[in-house]
């Protein structure tokens, strides 16, 4: 199992995100963010919002109480590592 274990807001809807396993990288929420309709989605567009993260457990959780999945992150972070 991947979990997180430190995660820190960038501008424009990104994250800096480290894995247990040594992976780490730059996520964009921009587009998920813009997308989803969920109220508690949406109320991360707005930037202070957005910046009011914890790692609690495994994984990156808002103060809003929205969360997302270690394992989506991590793939995420993955799939956009410079080759």
């Amino acid at each position: 199992m991947i979990w997180v274990t430190e995660a820190k807001a960038l501008p424009e809807f990104r994250l800096r995100v480290r894995f247990s396993d040594g992976t780490e990288g730059e996520i964009d929420l921009k587009d998920f963010i813009a997308r989803d309709v969920r109220p508690v989605v949406t109320a991360l567009r707005d930037p202070l919002v957005f910046s009011a993260l914890r790692v609690d457990m495994d994984t990156v959780v808002w103060d809003n109480g929205f969360d997302l999945a270690p394992e989506f992150l991590h793939a995420q972070a993955k799939a956009h590592a410079p080759a």
